[in-house]
């Protein structure tokens, strides 16, 4: 009589090599559900839209509708906006955010870093720090404006501003979450505390960095659009304003569009960098 609890026989490696198969079949055809599904919902959204504008449901002038959205997408694609062509206006937009993303992350993973190593100045600029997270940033944009004028230093410092607070938190707290017997095991091999913090506590605080920067670049993107509909004279920010100012609805959600396509290629790319810096890491399932 053979025991019930006893663990199955091994596979054999062709057994294995047909479940491997199967298991990406099913994985591949999952992907395929998902992007289906995906597009189901783009083309429902954007359907009831186009046809509740066209059937007068909504007020086209105010809500305008994905046709004339997509006419004028073309239109400045091809004709150029008013202040010159789309793909400057892009640019002009993207570099303010990518330089302010950079000073500002570079800034609150150092910040971070220190003040998460050492007590003592954690404990005497936690209150200021506080206070400044506590003041609404976008506010900052108008005495930017005042203080650096129209040109890019002050979409740059806004972006930078709405940055340093996001990575800043995740890295003050990702090394305070650093594992204490991997820095104490260190500490009694004889490490010195800079060694400690460049071969323990920042590789450990490596997620934690990483995952604020998905976030903290859309906000560096809305920090530089935010300056730029302020006062600007180039940017997609300033598209907006121009069209809120002719009440050209469909030129708001062009611009949109536009900003949702500059985001999604930087969180692609952001990723992608994720998976390079972290393989050591387990993929999820």
């Amino acid at each position: 009589m053979t025991d019930s609890s006893s663990p199955p026989p091994p596979l054999s490696d062709e057994a294995l090599a047909r479940e491997s198969a199967a298991a990406k079949q099913r994985l591949r055809r999952h992907r395929w559900l998902i992007i289906a599904l995906r597009v189901l919902v783009l083309i429902v959204v954007l359907g009831g839209w186009e046809l509740a504008a066209r059937h007068k449901w909504i007020d086209p002038f105010f809500y305008a509708m994905p046709s004339a959205i997509w006419a004028q997408i073309v239109e400045w694609l091809r004709e150029g906006t008013a202040q010159g062509p789309l793909w400057l206006q892009v640019l002009v937009t993207l570099e303010e955010t990518v330089i302010g993303f950079l000073i500002g992350a570079v800034a609150g993973v150092i910040c971070g870093i220190v003040l998460g190593r050492f007590k003592l100045l954690s404990e005497v600029f936690s209150l200021y720090i506080q206070i400044a997270n506590s003041i609404p940033r976008v506010v900052l944009g108008s005495v930017f404006v005042i203080a650096l004028g129209l040109g890019m230093a002050s979409k740059v410092a806004l972006a930078v501003v709405m940055v340093f607070f996001v990575v800043f938190a995740n890295a003050f707290q990702g090394v305070r979450e650093a594992d204490k017997y991997m820095i104490a095991n260190a500490q009694i091999l004889g490490a010195s505390p800079m060694r400690v913090t460049t071969a323990v506590v920042i590789p450990s605080a490596m997620s934690w960095i990483l995952a604020s920067l998905h976030v903290s670049f859309g906000f560096a993107l809305v920090g530089a659009v935010v300056g730029e509909f302020l006062g600007a004279k180039q940017g997609i920010g300033l598209l907006i304003s121009t069209a809120q100012g002719a009440f050209n609805a469909a030129g708001v959600f062009a611009a949109m569009i536009v900003l949702a396509v500059v985001a999604l290629l930087a969180d692609f790319l952001l990723t992608t960098a994720e998976k390079r810096l972290l393989k050591w890491r387990p993929q999820a399932f």
